[in-house]
Formats: structure tokens, C-alpha cells, sequence
């Protein structure tokens, strides 16, 4: 797929929300319909593992399904929308200096942790616990059952001729980011993904900054 490179006009001192999210951590926060949402890969080949979810109802989230299938691509780049579990508009990407997210991925976890790399792997931090700590710190009602596909910013993830998934040096770099607009008030859900046994992270997880603009 051709990248589809755009940058935004949004000047990072306008903005009504600017943090700093450490290496290998999670965050949680939300978006209000009409505002515009930056993440940004600040030292480059940074993972940035996320879902979302209706603020009105938890039950409707990202479906990487729906997205994938309502605009017949793999990846996400400039225009393409984040649709909901109920095929709804959640999210439209507006800006993207990447080009390419993956969608197919998922998030790394202790059981896949242990498959891949082996058992010494086990007790390595994962993107699972991650959500699931956020979860828990923030007394969100949401549950290990809720945490469905997530999108992985910045990771990239080629299909193979035989259809096969491969995890590859990111094509990301210091400062690239990517800018959504909210199309409804959505709860953003983010691992920083702690990852440091493929190259998805350049096995050197590091951090990420996100900025919200009122509409």
C-alpha cells in the first residue's frame, strides 16, 4: 500500500493536553467528539499498542474486523476511519508523518511471550497486563474478555505471500507521529509496548508523547 504522508498544521502549544507516557507503560484517557488526538514516536521504532471504546457504552469498541473490512485495507494511514464493533465511525485518522499501522498484529502477553521466546520470557511485562493494569488503576468496567484487536501505531507487522504474519524493523523514526479526530467521545487504552524480544521496539522500548486540540 502506498503511504499516504500528511502533516498537520496543529501547533503542540495550542494544545489542552500534552503527556508524556514512559517506556514500556500504560495509558488511559479520553477523547471528546470533535477533538484531535496525536501520538507521537519520539526516538522512532516505537510500538504503540491501543484500543478504543464508546464512552456511552463500553460494550461498543475498535473492531479491527469492521475497519479492515468496510475499507478493504490491512493498514491504517491518512483517511482511513476506526470503525466501532457496531460499525460506527469512532475515530478518522487526519494526519499521519508514519504512513503505515498495523491492524493484524495483536498485543504481546505472557502466554505468547512464552511461545515465541521461551520460557525464561514468561514474567517479562506484556501489552495484555499493561491494558489490564490500567484497567484495574483507573476502575474502568471493563474486563480481560473486553480487550479485543487492538491497533499496534507505528509496528510493522508485512504479510507474507503464504499469508503469514512477520514482525520487522519498524519503518517509523523519531518524531513521527499520527492524528486522529474523534467522531464521538471514545476512551482511549494504551500499552507503550514493553516488548523486547523482536524488533517491533528495536528490542529497545522508549517513549511515547500524545496531544489533544479542542475542535
Amino acid at each position: 500500500m502506498q503511504a499516504l504522508l500528511k502533516q498537520s498544521d496543529r501547533d503542540p502549544k495550542d494544545a489542552v493536553s500534552d503527556v508524556v507516557v514512559g517506556s514500556g507503560e500504560p495509558y488511559v484517557g479520553t477523547i471528546a467528539k470533535g477533538q484531535t488526538f496525536r501520538i507521537v514516536d519520539l526516538e522512532g521504532n516505537q510500538a504503540v499498542d491501543t484500543l478504543f471504546y464508546c464512552v456511552d457504552d463500553l460494550a461498543e469498541r475498535y473492531s479491527a474486523a469492521d475497519t479492515i473490512r468496510m475499507q478493504r485495507k490491512l493498514y491504517l494511514s491518512t483517511g482511513t476511519v476506526l470503525y466501532s464493533s457496531l460499525a460506527r465511525p469512532m475515530l478518522t485518522i487526519v494526519a499521519d508523518t508514519c504512513g503505515r499501522h498495523d491492524t493484524l498484529g495483536g498485543a504481546c502477553a505472557a502466554e505468547s511471550n512464552t511461545v515465541r521466546y521461551g520460557q525464561h520470557t514468561k514474567h517479562m511485562h506484556s501489552c495484555r497486563d499493561n491494558f489490564l493494569r490500567a484497567i484495574a488503576a483507573n476502575e474502568i468496567a471493563l474486563e480481560k474478555r473486553d480487550l479485543a484487536s487492538n491497533i499496534n501505531f507505528f509496528m510493522n507487522v508485512p504479510v507474507t505471500p503464504t499469508g503469514k504474519l512477520t514482525f520487522e524493523d519498524g519503518i517509523s523514526a523519531g518524531g513521527k507521529y499520527v492524528e486522529m479526530r474523534a467522531e464521538t467521545d471514545v476512551l482511549v487504552l494504551i500499552s507503550n509496548c514493553p516488548q523486547l524480544n523482536n524488533p517491533c521496539n528495536a528490542y529497545n522500548p522508549t517513549p511515547i508523547r500524545l496531544l489533544t486540540w479542542n475542535g
